[in-house]
């Protein structure tokens, strides 16, 4: 497993370069890592069909089968991410300490922070259920958001202007 605490770009690019770890530490072959200002955030950007844009606080890792088609599992233990999955590409599904976000092409938010997991769709569909899937999974849709919290079963809703514009704005948008 990969984790990296962003502080500052050369920190996040010296935690890619290659040292003495498991074939599952390492960046997925055919992604390049590369920074964005107003706000500040890393941007990853895969040749498998996957574009993720870290805030500066997200702690994000990759675990499981990385290969130069897919990056299986990315873990998001704190802060932000926007993630754009081509369709028909890659096919990664997003654990974070309380929620599995699964997607199959498009453009959405995962938020971590210590009490929830909140998950945003800007585009498309995705697909969120709790770690131990005790209320089934919801199917999110465009406008829509889940905010899981450990023991709470799941409630998919249209979030507000005001949450949605807040969220999109962390990443420039």
């Amino acid at each position: 497993m990969f984790f990296v605490k962003r502080f500052a770009s050369a920190l996040l690019l010296a935690a890619f370069l290659p040292v003495s770890q498991p074939a599952e530490a390492q960046v997925p072959p055919n992604c390049e890592v590369s920074t964005a200002a107003d706000p500040d955030r890393e941007v990853l950007v895969c040749a498998f069909g996957l574009v993720i844009e870290m805030e500066a606080a997200a702690q994000m890792g990759f675990t499981g089968a990385v290969s130069d088609t897919d990056a299986t599992v990315i873990e998001l233990n704190d802060g932000a991410a926007l993630f754009d999955v081509e369709p028909g590409q890659a096919r990664p599904q997003i654990r974070t300490p309380h929620a599995i976000a699964a997607v199959r092409g498009t453009i959405y938010i995962v938020d971590v922070s210590a009490s929830q997991t909140s998950v945003f769709v800007v585009q498309g569909e995705v697909a969120v259920s709790t770690l131990d899937d005790s209320s089934g999974p919801v199917t999110l849709v465009a406008g829509e958001g889940v905010d899981v919290v450990p023991g709470t079963p799941l409630k998919v809703v249209s979030w507000g202007k005001e949450r949605v514009s807040a969220l999109l704005a962390r990443f420039g948008r």
